[in-house]
C-alpha cells in the first residue's frame, strides 16, 4: 500500500508544471516547520552555535531549510521525468571535465557529498551525462518505502547497495570495475568513527570514503548540488584528492577523514539553507568512541 502510494504520488508530481512543484514545495516547507516540534527546535539549538546565529537568526534560516527539504522530496518524486534529453534544463554542471579525469584513471571514483541541496539529482547530473554511478544507502524504517525510493533512483540510472546486505563487497566491485561510488559524509560516524571538528563541535564522522579510497587507490572527488536563487540546481565538482600514505594507515586514513571534512562543512556553511540541521550529526558522545584500528573496516573478501 505505501509503495503504490509513492509511486502514485510521483506519477502525480511528473504531471505538473514544475513551477507549481517548487510553489507547492515553499507551501509544504512552512507547514512541515510548524507541525515538527521536535526537528525545528533540534535544528534551530544546533544551527545557533555552529553559524554563530542568534535564536531568531536561525529561525529564519531553519525555516528556508524546511522549504528547500520539502523541494527536494517533491524533486525525489520527479525523478522519473528527468532525462538525457531534458536535464539541462534543471542542472547544470561546472568542471565535469574533473570527474571525467578521475574516471579515466580506471580505479574507480570515489565522491564525497552530503545532505546537501536535492542530493539524489547530483546523482541524476551524472548518470544523465552516462557516467555509472553507485551508492550505499540506508534502508527507510518501512522497507516499502525502501523500495518506492530505490525504483525511483533506477529511473536515474543508479545502482544502489543497501546497508546490512553485502554491500561492502558490492562497492568493492564497483570501484574495481570503474564505476563511481557516492559517500554521504555528513552522517553520524557511529563508535567506529573519526571524532573531528564539524561545525563547531566534535562529532563522530563516517570513514568509508577514505578507507575505499586507500584500499583501491581511487581518487576522491568532492562534488556538491546547489538549488540557485533562478530555481536551477548547480553541481560543484571540486578538485580531485589523493590518500597520502606515509605509513600510518590510521592516522593517513584520519587525516583524510578531516580534510574531506572541512570541505563538507564549508558548503554548508555558504549554503545553510540547504542542509539538514536537523539530522543527528552529532549524536555520538565522544566518550563512546571505539578505538582500534580504522582500516580493517569490514571488507573481507573485497580482493576477490
Amino acid at each position: 500500500m505505501h509503495y503504490k502510494f509513492v509511486m502514485f504520488m510521483s506519477w502525480l508530481v511528473c504531471h505538473m508544471p514544475y513551477r507549481l512543484l517548487m510553489a507547492a514545495g515553499r507551501v509544504l516547507g512552512n507547514l512541515y516547520y510548524l507541525l515538527v516540534k521536535k526537528e525545528r527546535e533540534r535544528a534551530v539549538a544546533q544551527m545557533m552555535p555552529a553559524l554563530n546565529l542568534s535564536e531568531d537568526e536561525a529561525r529564519k534560516v531553519v525555516r528556508e531549510s524546511f522549504v528547500n527539504l520539502a523541494r527536494n522530496v517533491l524533486e525525489i518524486l520527479y525523478m522519473p521525468h528527468l532525462n538525457e534529453k531534458n536535464f539541462e534544463q534543471y542542472i547544470e554542471i561546472d568542471h565535469l571535465e574533473r570527474l571525467k579525469a578521475a574516471l579515466a584513471e580506471k580505479k574507480g571514483v570515489v565522491i564525497v557529498t552530503g545532505h546537501i541541496g536535492t542530493w539524489e539529482w547530483l546523482s541524476a547530473s551524472f548518470t544523465l551525462n552516462g557516467l555509472p554511478v553507485t551508492a550505499i544507502a540506508k534502508p527507510q524504517p518501512n522497507m516499502q518505502y525502501t523500495n518506492a525510493l530505490n525504483d525511483l533512483r533506477k529511473t536515474i540510472h543508479v545502482e544502489i547497495f543497501s546497508r546490512g546486505t553485502s554491500e561492502l563487497l558490492s562497492a568493492a566491485r564497483a570501484l574495481r570495475q570503474g564505476k563511481i561510488l557516492g559517500f554521504l559524509s555528513d552522517q553520524d560516524g557511529g563508535p567506529g568513527g573519526a571524532f573531528i571538528p564539524f561545525l563547531g563541535k566534535i562529532a563522530s564522522t563516517p570513514m568509508g570514503a577514505a578507507v575505499f579510497a586507500h584500499k583501491f587507490n581511487s581518487p576522491v572527488v568532492p562534488a556538491f548540488i546547489i538549488r540557485q536563487p533562478n530555481g536551477k540546481h548547480k553541481v560543484l565538482v571540486g578538485e580531485i584528492m589523493r590518500y597520502e600514505d606515509t605509513g600510518d594507515t590510521d592516522k593517513d586514513l584520519f587525516d583524510f577523514t578531516v580534510r574531506m571534512t572541512k570541505i563538507v562543512e564549508q558548503v554548508i556553511r555558504d549554503n545553510p539553507t540547504q542542509w539538514l540541521w536537523f539530522q543527528k550529526r552529532w549524536n555520538t558522545p565522544p566518550e563512546e568512541q571505539k578505538t582500534g584500528k580504522h582500516h580493517t573496516v569490514k571488507s573481507q573478501g573485497a580482493d576477490k
